[in-house]
């Protein structure tokens, strides 16, 4: 059960205010959660965010820094975003927080999970959207809509605990092969697009429509690192098929 609540992992994303880092960490070490991640942070360190952590000083002074997202999620196997919208032209997958918290409850006894929070202003970019597996939508009065990123931070921290907490679930102690990190997929990514472009079947002028689907497809699946050397195996063949052709 401990290992749930370190497996799980806050990103706050260019977050403008100080204050509400602060009270993101208070929230978190108050559901016994303690991974907090601060990708560009406009200020910090900064004592508004000590005042309003309230004690929870431990959570800030641990708390990774850095530049980009793809640096918060590299080793991370799931990542969830959250946003104040509910459909979009190309679905991800969509949860409620108390369905969040329950997948995340079963996910984080062997997976290192991330949750991303956006900016106060505007949420997650469709860029960064498309780092996660699925979205949770915390429905809001459609007339005042205006949640507060600690806010938000409080209420799934407080899902994925609670679920964790009533979780009966007698996990045996086996040692299961580990499903890869972000970063392993990224460059899944990268290599099955170049594969693709190769073989005339991707539009290098426009492969984002394509390469939104597999992303969809692919992040669907727990790909363990043994299947992943099948999948990457399979693509460089193609690959060396093609050249042989060329010769």
């Amino acid at each position: 059960m401990k290992q749930a609540f370190k497996n799980i992992r806050i990103v706050m994303i260019q977050t403008s205010h100080p204050g509400n880092i602060g009270s993101a960490a208070r929230a978190m070490k108050v559901m016994g959660l303690s991974e907090l991640c601060l990708v560009a942070p406009k200020r910090f360190p900064d004592a508004q965010a000590t005042a309003m952590a309230s004690g929870a000083d431990d959570i800030l002074e641990q708390a990774m820094r850095v530049d980009s997202l793809p640096e918060a999620i590299a080793d991370c196997q799931i990542v969830i975003g959250t946003s104040a919208r509910s459909s979009r032209s190309l679905q991800w997958q969509l949860r409620s927080a108390r369905e969040c918290g329950a997948y995340v409850a079963e996910q984080s006894q062997d997976k290192k999970i991330a949750i991303l929070f956006g900016r106060e202003r505007s949420g997650l970019s469709n860029a960064e959207l498309e780092y996660c597996q699925s979205l949770v939508h915390i429905p809001c009065n459609p007339d005042y809509s205006s949640l507060n990123v600690a806010a938000a931070v409080q209420l799934m921290a407080y899902e994925c605990a609670i679920h964790i907490n009533n979780s009966a679930l007698a996990t045996p102690d086996v040692k299961q092969e580990p499903v890869v990190d972000n970063q392993t997929m990224e460059q899944f990514y990268q290599h099955l697009e170049t594969v693709l472009q190769e073989i005339r079947y991707l539009d290098p002028d426009n492969p984002k429509h394509l390469m939104r689907r597999l992303r969809r497809l692919f992040g669907r699946i727990d790909i363990k690192q043994s299947e992943m050397g099948i999948l990457r195996g399979i693509l460089s063949a193609m690959q060396g098929r093609k050249f042989q052709k060329r010769g």
